[in-house]
């Protein structure tokens, strides 16, 4: 089979972000099927373009994996600056991406997978699929445009109302649609979606990857060579954004600051600079920023933690989704901190592999960290809880191959 993959925020090679398509193309090419993906030059959490891809409108990486062709597309790096910055962002991918779909992506292909947000990658994958004759298929990692607005990234009357429009055009054409959680299902089945027509591949835990690190990793080693053998580590991995809200991690670590509880922020995003700055005028010692790693290097930091975090920003379209890191933490055997309401929540409650704290409220997140640091014994069981749930019900090569399968049903 071959694959043509639109996903804007697809990662470099050992990016630390969130590697969902990363892992899957690699794990459909191992299975003998050639993938060719059109991605964004502009890093999702930095903005920024790499200093390869600077005057160019498109970009070949030929073989970036073994039978995986990754062509990037121009897109602005106004991306961070505004409200119209980040729609021009958007858009200059999308006719970047039209344009190498049409004139660089060579050889016929299967079908056409496009992986939202943003939204408007489909725009790119409609025209495509009317072009090269071919059905396409919808993936929803995040439900747009609600959660753009609900975040505030989203307030232009107009526009709100093309995206729903357009919404509903995209889940129309769309021989299926991905779902990545079952409240998705549901929510796009309420909108008019046929049940029949959305299918559920959510995301996955890399066992794989934790597995390769672990080998000849000596964790308390690792921990100690950098100053944190004494402490309760707490570590978040991610984008430093609007909607995940890392605020309310410092709110905390301010009412932690008489215990041995550090925070361990590895990442980029936006909102970083501004949150360092507000962590040096209060003065907390038990906040640490560290720059972006590459995946295998994350896996260290979480192995070398006693806790992973997922939080985002309180709001009702995050009661929706399954935070991808609680993945990262479980294939790690390590419990999760989780300030996020809703799937989530159910999730890390019926695996038994972490706490859940309401999102932004200092106060909740700040006790339910002292309750865990009396039972040590708890924290090493829900570790071991999460792993087993993971490789039951979210390990990644299941999953491609399940993804297959519903891809197969649309092929002419």
């Amino acid at each position: 089979m071959k694959i043509l993959l639109i996903h804007q925020y697809f990662l470099e090679k050992n990016d630390g972000g969130g590697s969902r398509f990363n892992e899957m193309a690699k794990a459909w090419a191992a299975q003998g099927h050639e993938v060719t993906v059109l991605a964004g030059m502009v890093h999702y959490a930095t903005g920024k373009k790499e200093e390869r891809y600077k005057g160019k409108f498109t970009y070949l990486d030929k073989q970036f994996y073994d039978k995986v062709d990754v062509i990037r597309c121009h897109v602005s790096e106004s991306y961070n600056s505004s409200f119209l910055g980040r729609l021009w962002a958007y858009f200059s991918f999308v006719f970047g991406s039209i344009y190498a779909g049409l004139f660089k992506v060579k050889g016929k292909h299967d079908v056409i997978l496009v992986t939202s947000p943003p939204l408007f990658v489909g725009i790119t994958a409609y025209i495509l699929s009317l072009f090269k004759r071919l059905p396409f298929v919808f993936e929803v990692r995040d439900l747009w445009p609600e959660s753009a607005i609900d975040t505030g990234v989203l307030q232009n009357k107009l526009i709100i109302k093309f995206a729903y429009w357009f919404e509903n055009l995209i889940y129309k054409k769309a021989k299926l649609v991905n779902v990545l959680t079952p409240a998705f299902r549901t929510k796009l089945i309420e909108k008019g979606v046929p049940e029949n027509k959305v299918i559920f591949i959510p995301n996955a835990a890399d066992f794989s990857l934790a597995e390769e690190v672990q080998k000849d990793f000596d964790a308390f080693a690792f921990k100690k060579s950098i100053g944190l053998e004494d402490n309760f580590v707490i570590t978040y991995v991610g984008a430093h954004g609007v909607a995940n809200h890392l605020i309310q991690l410092l709110d905390a670590a301010e009412l932690l600051k008489d215990t041995n509880v550090i925070f361990q922020l590895v990442g980029s995003g936006m909102r970083k600079e501004s949150l360092i700055e507000e962590k040096n005028k209060r003065g907390l010692k038990n906040i640490i920023f560290r720059d972006p790693v590459p995946k295998a290097e994350v896996f260290k930091y979480i192995l070398a933690s006693d806790m992973g975090a997922s939080v985002l920003k309180k709001v009702d379209t995050f009661k929706t989704i399954y935070s991808n890191k609680t993945f990262d933490y479980m294939s790690c055997k390590k419990p999760t901190l989780l300030a996020i309401d809703g799937v989530s929540r159910e999730l890390i409650e019926e695996a038994d592999c972490g706490i859940y704290v309401e999102p932004e409220n200092p106060m909740a997140i700040a006790n339910g960290i002292k309750e865990i640091l009396t039972n040590s014994q708890h924290l090493e069981e829900m570790g071991h809880n999460g792993y087993e749930h993971a490789i039951k019900n979210f390990d990644r090569t299941v999953l491609a191959s399940r993804y297959l399968d519903h891809i197969k049903t649309v092929m002419k």
